[in-house]
Parts: structure tokens; C-alpha cells; sequence
């Protein structure tokens, strides 16, 4: 029931002889609170949600006139936003059906309904994030590496069958069935929802967070959804409205027409620099003008898909004519397609917008240029005709290579110097190494060589124009006699099954294929760091030689360490030019000038001599994409096959841990559970766990992929009897606290500044001095009950959606981090686990300041509680006794966070309010 000073923004809506109610945002201009069309399409989007939710408890008659509020200058006011839907993928979705399965032990064991807790909005998790390319290159790949990835994660399915009977509103995707973002994309999203609320039928627009950051990838229909952590996710799968400042909102002007040869991954990588240059962390951005309506659906979602990499919370576009003919392809129903033009007509959001903003951006389609990214972030465009210059610039810069081009290693300071590796010779620029391959096939690397060519990711694979292009160049290429190498591992991942489908319509994945491009799952892989191992004699000559070489895919992150641990160089691309440089075999070349091979003849082949023509494209996608393709496809997109079918998983209320797994264990969170808030205070006598530079990742903070049974979280496997080659990936251990914290800060390319120059999951013990692991070092004060900080430079937590970044945070110790700027998710990751994050004063730093990360640390000015964006004092105090002062802004922007801080975390608030409401 809304409020009543509200009650007559709810009216009937007809469509087709039915009735239903929509809360009304014209009546909010009527009663001159806005001028809608003044108000960007999100801002009416989040003000739709808080009218219609306005029930007069969390969400009240003031709140509806904050979210009216809005103009350019961004008044200073907090909005409530309840989502309709959330989405899940299996690497998140697994942590989080544990904590849901922690609440409800946690219910139980104080005599409380278990069922209490218990979804109020739906959710879809989507298994993606598991498979890993084992196998390539085969016709059994496929199913060869879905076979592997139940056998490593069958006891983690088991949870998520559990959640599934366990839950109402859970409903999962099964393996082998597509990535989450495409998923949804193709077949989740609504843009409207028909909703029954108290046997009343309602519209509702389609809104939702996931535990994904490139959630906003949605925004290519125009639904407005981010990724959030997934203990935020949980918090509103329970009802909690996700609490939000007021933000900032750019506009991109799109105007002119992309050039002939320029593809969507071309373009998006131009806007991710731009934006990344006009800076839209914490904004939204939405994009408008005469260019939008040159772009099909998918290259908008490609746009949008890169969201996090441009830094903004959402990326998205209007939904216009070709939306609903983007909806009718996918087999959404023409009558639900019909309806969602009806409601957004009467909502004043249909078609073309240019409302006010707080700052335009102009970009010209015309500009963009065949590119790609690396070598080791997504925002770094190079274009094409630049690589033969930027790698070995690249090696240079990193004390690889001397000025003259002989090998090198770095002094630690990026000075080369004119020696070979510790591990063994180093090699120059135009050096090889023989490498005998395992089944006796001999090959020659170094630096810049392309071991991993994968055409994976969302972003690119829900585009049929570059997929289609990929096939076509890989005909051609195949048609002038030209090969892959030996040496490079490749892959074809596709983001749904319809992917597949219309490449074998269009007979296409057979060219793949001949070039070694097989499907071998429908999953993220690459991606996310799947990229399966690469044979043992050619991880031994990287050792050996200390060789620098190189991934190219068509994917979205490029982080340190994330695509392989041995690859030092990642760059993105779009598909068609994945496969050329996997053609190639090499980075540093300059595909405008120089060949890609030879063909059978000996003659030399260039690039444009196999890139397909733009007509040849547009009549291939023609020929061979229809609805009928989408909804056979997504006709049975719960049942799975027969692997998940016979899947035998635990059932009732309340799951029975075991004490014995090494996958599922019921974590800490909630043991022991106070009914009273623990609050904030002062911290004295705190050490600095770890002292980090600029851009430290979410990866570098909990990495995903695999580990040694020399660190921390594989001891701890090892003691209990789990073989090596079992281990599988971090990842996949989500759901088990203690392997997670101990893989806390332990990325193999993390650097500790308290360390000289030494790479992985280190530090110093103070004060002994002695050198341990970050996990061991944790214990130690643990012990001695020492409160930790970690601090860092800017984009702290930049990257992935990653709650274990903020859960491993807090496990080990840390009472607050400090640094210098924050990735908005891992900022509101760390409050939703009650660690305060702290950012230094304009200009200032733990290096700026001199701080050693040697000293006591006293953070003062919470003796009375916590107020949103509180001003406090760091006191730093060396063994001298010589003090250092600054002035630290608690980055907890509302009054909402300030309760997560005070509760311990979101879900500790959340459970406090079930069990107060069920024993009052």
C-alpha cells in the first residue's frame, strides 16, 4: 500500500482486455515535483521503484520527493531502491547460497522458523563460472570438459540443487547452457514485468542487481541493473532496498556511423578509454543522440557490458523500435513485447530522450578504429597498427630488454640491465626456444608469442556481427591454406547454445574448427581466468627464460595473473581479431603492414586479404538467426541434461553441513550471534597487514584461479588429505571460508610494499620483522589481538564483483583499509562485511606521507558512532615514538551504510530484524 499522500500515482493500466496497476510517474509532474522529462531515464526508473514501494516503512513520502529531487547539480539525498529480480552466477551464487544457508542455521539454532528467511524477489543463479578448458581443439571437447567440471564441482551443484527446493523464487540454470550477462540478455530480461502482488496484477519495469560487475550489460534493452556483491545481492533477495546516494548522471552523445572495418568491440574500447579519461566511477551513464539509432541491440549491450571496465555503476540505452524488434527476435512474445511499448509510452520512456545531465560527453562513431587492449587493463587501447611498436616498448619499460633489444631483467627499480635471469638465459626480442610438445610435436617461442587465443566472454559472444565475422575470416583464412601454431592454445566458448546454432546454420563452425577453434563449454573460461593449463615443456621454457608471451581474447578483464598465471601480457580483441592473432602466433607485429602467414603457394597473406566484407556479414546474420532458434533453445533453460538431472542433492529447510568438506563449510559469520549491534569505536595499536600501490585489483585481492599446494590454502587441503590435482581453482572454493581467507591478498602478482619488490601473498610480522604469509601474519596478531589496516593507492578493489575480496578482508583481521580512491563495489563490499573504508585527504598518501608501514596506527573520532562520510584521524606512531597525523574521509555515504558499519555487516542487520520480528 503505498502512502497516502501518494495513493493516486497508483492507477489501472488496460491492455488487451486486462487490468493492472502501475504506479504512475506523470501524476509526480502534476503535483509539480519533477519535470519528467527533464529527469534522465534511469533517475525515472529508480523514481518509479521508491513510489511504488513506498509502503511508509523503510521507504516513505520522503523519500519519493528525494528521488524527484534530482537535477544536474546532484543534490546531496539518499534514494531506497528495491530491485525486481536478481541474478546470481555459480562463483558468486555459491557463496551466497551459503550465507542464505548460514541465516537459516543461524534462525534455527536461536528456536526461530528456519523459513524466515526466505527470498521476496526472484532470482535466476546461472552456473558459467566453473568449466575450464582442460581439452581444446577437438570434436570432444566439449564434453570432455563438462564431464570434468562435475566431477571437481559436484558437491558445490549439490548445494545450489539444494537452494533450489530449499528456496521459493530460486530458480538455477544449469551447466552447459550459457553465461549469465548473455542469458539474461536473450532470455531473463522483461524490460516489463506482468507481476501479481496480493492477487492484484501489476507492471512493474524490469530492474535488477547482480553478483556480476558486468550486470550492466541489461542496459542494452534499456533495464537498469548493476552488479553488486554478493552480500548485497542477498540482502536484497531478502527485501532489503539497496540504499544509494543520489548519483551523477553523464550523457554520451553518440552521433556519425562506425567505419567499414571497425566492429563493436572496436568501438567499445574506444568509450571505455574515454570514459575511463572523463572519469564516471560512481555515475551513470546513459547514451542518447543521432548515433544510437545506427547501433543494433548487441552492439549496445557490448557497450554496456564493459560498464565496470569505463568505471560507471550502468551504461545504458533507450529502449526504441529496434529494442522491441531485438525482443521479438529472441523469442519474446509479440503480445509481451507490444505491452512493454504500451507501459513505456504511458511512462514517457519510449524512444529517444535528451534530458538534462550532469555533464555530455560527445563521441563520433566515425572515429573508431580496429584496436585492442592490453597488457594488463581494459581501459589501455592500443590501435592495431601500433603493436609492433608497443610490445617491445612494453619490455623495455619492464627491464625485460635493454635499449638495444638484448635480453634483460630489472634491478627493481625498471632499470634493465644487460643480464640473464636468475632461472636461466634470458632471450632477446626475435629469440626462440625448441620446446618439445608432450605428444612429440616440436615448436619455437618467446617474448610476444600468443599461447592463448580464445573467443569467450559475453561481451562479444551475444553479438552475432562479430561472431559471424570471426567464422567468415576463419573460411577465408582456411581457404588461402594458413594454420594456427602449434604452440597456441585455442578456444571457442560460446555465450548461449543459440551462438552454436547459428554458426552451424551458416556453416561457419566447421571453418572454426579447422582452425582449432572448437566449442569447449558455454561458460565465461578465458574470461575469468579458465583458461585451462598450458603444456608443462612450455610452462617450463617460460620459467627457464623468463619469457614474457602473451593471450589475446575477446573478453572483458585483462588483470595481472587472471587469464594464466605464466602469461605475462593479455590483451582484448574482438573475435574476428582473435583469430587472426592466433593466425599470427604473435603480438608484436603490425597486422596493417605485415602478413599473417603464407599461404599454399608461398605467397604472403595479409589481413585484409581474409577480413569479410560488411554486406557478407549482415546477409550471413540474416540467413541465419531467427526467434524460432532462440525459444527451442531457451525452451528448457531449467532442466539441464542428463548429468544435472541425476544430480542427488540434500533437501529440507535447513542444509546439513559437513564438517569433513572442503567445498561447503558453514561459515563464521553468523555463529554465536548477538542480538545486539557491536557498534564502531576508536582503533588503537593497529598494524598495517600489507601497504599497496595504485589499481590493486579484486583479483589481486581474492584471486580465482588456481593455486600450489605451497600456499596457505592448498596446506591447508593437503592436511586434509586432497590431492593436487584436486584442488581446482579458488573460485570454486567459494563456499569454504578457510581456503578463501588464506587466499586473501595471496595473487601471485600482488605486491606488497612492505617487501622489496616481492611478488605473491607476503608480508612482514611486526615486530618481529620476520617475512611470512599474509595469511600466517594475520594469525600471529590474531593471537596477540591486534587490530589490522591495509593500505593502498587508487581503485583500490578495482575489477570483479568479488564479496571474498571483502569476506577474506575482514576474516583476517582488517578493522579498516585506506587508500587513496575505491571501485564502488568492492567500497560497498567492504561495508556490507562492517570494515570501514577510509580514503586519504586530496593529494595525500601512505608514501606522500612517509609512512613506512612499520607503525602503530590509531584511527580516532568514532568514540560517538559513525555519521555517513565522517571526518576522522589517523595517528601513525614509529618505534622512535615520532608520531605522523592525518586526516582520513570514512568513505560511508549514507545513513543505511553507517548501519551495516554498526551491525557487523548488511546481513548481520538483516538477520537481527527476522529473528527480532519472529521472537516480539
Amino acid at each position: 500500500m503505498v502512502v497516502d499522500e501518494f495513493s493516486e500515482a497508483i492507477r489501472e493500466f488496460e491492455h488487451d482486455g486486462e487490468t493492472y496497476k502501475m504506479a504512475d510517474l506523470t501524476v509526480l509532474e502534476e503535483e509539480g515535483l519533477c519535470d519528467l522529462e527533464k529527469l534522465p531515464v534511469s533517475i525515472r526508473i529508480l523514481l518509479e521503484s521508491v513510489l511504488r514501494n513506498a509502503d511508509g516503512g523503510q521507504i516513505d513520502a520522503d523519500s519519493i520527493r528525494a528521488a524527484a529531487s534530482w537535477e544536474p547539480d546532484v543534490p546531496d539525498a539518499e534514494v531506497p531502491f528495491t530491485v525486481s529480480r536478481v541474478v546470481l552466477q555459480d562463483l558468486t551464487g555459491v557463496p551466497a547460497v551459503v550465507d542464505l544457508a548460514a541465516l537459516r542455521s543461524a534462525a534455527d539454532r536461536k528456536g526461530v522458523d528456519p523459513t524466515v528467511v526466505e527470498p521476496e524477489v526472484p532470482c535466476d543463479l546461472v552456473i558459467d563460472h566453473s568449466v575450464q578448458v582442460d581439452h581444446f581443439g577437438s570434436a570432444d571437447a566439449y564434453e570432455k570438459n563438462v564431464e570434468i567440471e562435475y566431477e571437481r564441482n559436484e558437491e558445490r551443484y549439490r548445494a545450489i540443487k539444494w537452494a533450489q527446493q530449499a528456496f521459493d523464487k530460486f530458480n538455477v540454470v544449469p551447466p552447459g547452457t550459457g553465461i549469465v550477462h548473455q542469458v539474461n540478455l536473450e532470455h531473463l530480461g522483461r524490460v516489463v514485468h506482468e507481476r501479481e502482488e496480493d492477487g492484484e496484477q501489476w507492471l512493474v519495469p524490469d530492474t535488477l542487481v547482480g553478483t556480476d560487475s558486468h550486470t550492466p550489460m541489461i542496459g542494452g534493452i534499456g533495464v537498469v541493473g548493476w552488479g553488486v556483491g554478493g552480500i548485497e545481492a542477498e540482502a536484497a533477495l531478502l527485501g532489503q532496498p539497496i540504499n544509494m546516494s543520489l548519483p551523477e548522471v553523464v550523457g554520451v552523445r553518440l552521433e556519425g556511423e562506425l567505419p567499414e572495418g571497425a566492429t563493436a568491440t572496436d568501438l567499445v574500447l574506444h568509450i571505455t578509454e574515454k570514459l575511463r579519461e572523463v572519469g564516471v566511477v560512481d555515475k551513470f551513464v546513459e547514451f542518447y543522440g543521432p548515433g544510437v539509432a545506427e547501433l543494433s541491440v548487441a552492439d549496445r549491450a557490448t557497450i554496456s557490458n564493459m560498464a565496470p571496465e569505463q568505471g560507471s555503476t550502468i551504461s545504458m540505452f533507450p529502449v526504441d523500435e529496434k529494442t522491441l524488434e531485438y525482443l521479438e527476435l529472441t523469442g519474446r512474445d509479440p503480445d509481451h513485447v507490444e505491452l512493454v511499448r504500451e507501459y513505456l509510452e504511458a511512462q514517457g520512456l519510449f524512444g529517444e530522450q535528451e534530458p538534462e545531465y550532469t555533464e555530455t560527453v560527445d563521441f563520433d562513431l566515425g572515429d573508431v578504429e580496429p584496436s585492442l587492449a592490453g597488457h594488463k587493463k581494459p581501459h589501455q587501447r592500443i590501435p592495431m597498427g601500433d603493436l609492433d611498436e608497443h610490445f617491445p616498448n612494453l619490455l623495455r619499460e619492464e627491464g625485460v630488454l635493454g635499449a638495444g633489444g638484448e635480453p634483460a631483467i630489472s634491478d627493481g627499480s625498471g632499470t634493465a640491465t644487460a643480464e640473464a635471469t636468475d632461472a636461466g638465459p634470458g632471450l632477446a626480442l626475435d629469440e626462440k626456444v625448441p620446446v618439445e610438445l608432450e605428444d612429440g610435436r616440436e615448436v619455437e617461442i618467446g617474448h610476444g608469442d600468443v599461447l592463448v587465443s580464445a573467443i569467450t566472454s559475453c561481451t562479444n559472444t551475444s553479438n552475432p556481427s562479430v561472431m559471424v565475422a570471426a567464422g567468415l575470416l576463419a573460411r577465408n583464412a582456411a581457404e588461402q591454406g594458413l594454420a594456427v601454431p602449434d604452440y597456441v592454445k585455442t578456444s571457442l566458448a560460446p555465450g548461449s547454445r543459440v551462438v552454436t546454432e547459428y554458426l552451424e546454420r551458416a556453416d561457419l563452425l566447421d571453418d572454426l574448427e579447422e582452425l582449432g577453434y572448437h566449442v569447449v563449454g558455454y561458460g565465461c573460461t578465458t574470461c575469468i581466468g579458465n583458461s585451462g593449463p598450458l603444456p608443462k615443456p612450455i610452462e617450463d621454457a617460460i620459467d627457464e627464460h623468463d619469457l614474457w608471451t602473451t593471450s589475446v581474447l575477446s573478453g572483458n578483464r585483462n588483470f595481472e595473473a587472471r587469464i594464466h598465471p605464466k602469461i605475462r601480457a593479455n590483451y582484448l580483441a574482438s573475435p574476428p581479431l582473435v583469430v587472426a592473432y592466433g593466425l599470427a602466433g604473435k603480438m608484436d607485429v603490425d597486422l596493417e603492414t605485415e602478413p599473417l602467414g603464407t599461404n599454399d603457394d608461398g605467397e604472403e597473406v595479409f589481413l585484409e586479404d581474409v577480413w569479410p566484407d560488411a554486406e557478407e556479414i549482415r546477409e550471413t546474420i540474416h540467413d541465419a538467426v531467427s526467434p524460432e532458434m532462440f525459444a527451442e533453445k531457451y525452451a528448457s533453460v531449467y532442466e539441464g541434461d542428463e548429468r544435472w538431472e541425476a544430480l542427488n542433492a540434500p533437501e529440507g529447510d535447513v542444509y546439513d553441513w559437513d564438517d569433513e568438506s572442503t567445498y561447503i563449510r558453514e561459515p563464521p559469520f553468523f555463529q554465536d550471534f548477538p542480538l545486539e549491534k557491536p557498534g564502531v569505536d576508536n582503533v588503537s595499536d593497529a598494524r598495517a597487514l600489507l601497504t599497496l600501490g595504485d589499481t590493486v585489483t579484486t583479483d589481486h585481492i581474492s584471486p580465482a584461479g588456481l593455486f600450489g599446494e605451497e600456499l596457505p590454502a592448498g596446506q591447508w587441503l593437503s592436511e586434509r588429505g586432497v590431492p593436487v590435482h584436486e584442488f581446482n581453482t579458488y573460485g570454486s572454493r567459494r563456499g569454504n571460508h578457510e581456503v578463501m581467507m588464506r587466499g586473501t591478498f595471496a595473487n601471485v602478482r600482488i605486491e606488497n610494499e612492505l617487501l622489496d619488490g616481492k611478488e605473491g601473498g607476503y608480508t612482514v610480522h611486526h615486530p618481529t620483522g620476520e617475512e611470512t604469509t599474509v595469511f600466517e601474519a594475520s594469525e600471529r596478531y590474531r593471537e596477540a589481538d591486534t587490530p589490522l589496516i591495509v593500505m593502498a593507492g587508487e581503485e583500490l578493489g578495482t575489477g570483479s564483483s568479488r564479496d571474498w575480496a571483502a569476506k577474506g578482508t575482514d576474516l583476517l583481521g582488517v578493522r579498516a583499509t585506506i587508500g587513496k580512491s575505491y571501485e564502488r563495489i568492492y567500497r560497498d563490499n567492504l561495508i556490507g562485511m562492517g570494515v570501514l573504508p577510509l580514503q586519504f585527504d586530496e593529494g595525500e598518501g601512505w608514501e606522500e606521507l612517509g609512512l613506512e608501514g612499520d607503525e602503530h596506527y590509531a584511527i580516532e573520532g568514532l568514540e560517538d558512532g559513525l555519521e555517513p562520510n565522517a571526518e576522522l584521524t589517523v595517528t601513525a606512531t614509529d618505534d622512535d615514538g615520532e608520531t605522523t597525523e592525518f586526516a582520513v574521509t570514512a568513505q560511508v555515504d549514507t545513513p543505511m551504510a553507517v548501519e551495516y558499519v554498526e551491525n557487523g555487516g548488511v546481513l548481520h542487520l538483516v538477520l537481527r530484524r527476522l529473528l527480532r520480528e519472529e521472537t516480539n
